[in-house]
Parts: C-alpha cells; structure tokens; sequence
C-alpha cells in the first residue's frame, strides 16, 4: 500500500500571534498620540487583534512549507456562482464570524454608516478570501475563495451593525459605548447617518 506524502504545515500561533501583537502596539501607539488612550479603548484595539488573529488563523490555515503548487487550474479554487451548493450552515457560520465586525468598526470609525461598515466587512472578507485563492495554489492551503463567503461576511458585518445601532439607541447603554468609541460622537449626526 501506497503511503500518501506528509507535508509540514506553517505553525498557526507562530504566525499568528506576533502579527496581532505588532498590530495592537501600532494601534496603542496610534491612541497616545492622539490622546485618546484609556483602557475602554484599549480593550477595544486589544478586541480587534484578538478578533481578527482568530479569523486569520481559522481562515487561512492550513499552509505548508514543503507542498509542491498544485497544477490545477487556479479557476478550480474560486467559487463565483453565488448560491450554488452552498450549504445553510456554511451561510449561518459566515454570518456569526462577521457580527464582530458590525459592533467593532463603529467604535473605531469617525463617521459610522451602514455603507461604512458594510465596506469594513466586505474589504476584510475579500482580504480573507484573496488569501485563500493564493494559499490554496501556491502554498497548498486548505481553504478556497468563494463568493458565498464574501456576501454572508457582510450579512454577518451589516447584522452586528443592526445590534450596534438598537444598543446605543438605550441612553445607560449609549453613555457606556461612548467610553469605548475612539472618537468623539455628537449623538444626533450618529443617529442621521445610522439610519
């Protein structure tokens, strides 16, 4: 019997982990300079690491270091056909991954909208799957790009939104989420362009 080849896969926590570190020291730094650093904010920042490493590391990985490119097609690891034998518990994971990035991004951003965030949402989700689509033929990850993700990545993003907007419509709840935003928010223009 044939034994199948074992291939050497690129340590996760590795990678992963200092990456997300570096990004939380810049964006730390990026708080004190602007004197907006506190601790509310903090743990946001520290939210977002924490957040995006784990979507990352579940996303992207598995790569190697020693599996030869495939010689398929690069068409055969991207999925266009929106809807085409994708499953309902594929489309619920999607969304729930993505609800995180509805409730963060409003706390980051200047001016939040809809649009605003759905971009944040649909810009990540394309980094995501444009990593997959390259992994998947050069580095033999395990993963491929598919269109489905990207439109329940943004469902997921636009749900989180909706959560964010309700909850900061209750006053106790409002003056609470203003600790953590990292920019001041007249209360009235967030209202006019959450709508």
């Amino acid at each position: 019997m044939r034994r199948s080849p074992v291939f050497h896969q690129v340590p996760v926590l590795p990678v992963v982990v200092p990456l997300a570190a570096a990004v939380l020291v810049v964006l730390l730094w990026f708080l004190r300079r602007r004197g907006r650093l506190s601790v509310p904010r903090a743990s946001v920042a520290l939210a977002l690491c924490v957040y995006a490493a784990g979507v990352v590391a579940n996303t992207v990985f598995p790569i190697y270091w020693d599996k030869p490119a495939r010689s398929a097609p690069w068409s055969s690891y991207l999925v266009v056909v929106p809807f085409a034998d994708y499953e309902v518990a594929d489309a619920v994971m999607n969304v729930l991954v993505f609800v995180p990035v509805g409730i963060l991004v409003p706390l980051v951003l200047v001016r939040v909208s809809w649009g605003r965030v759905s971009g944040a949402a649909a810009m990540f989700s394309a980094v995501i799957e444009g990593t997959q689509y390259v992994t998947a033929h050069v580095l033999g990850g395990g993963h491929i790009a598919d269109v489905n993700d990207l439109i329940f990545n943004v469902l997921g993003g636009a749900l989180g939104f909706a959560v964010f907007s309700v909850l900061s419509r209750v006053p106790v709840i409002d003056d609470v989420v203003r600790q953590f935003r990292w920019h001041d928010v007249d209360r009235r223009a967030a209202r006019v362009e959450a709508r």
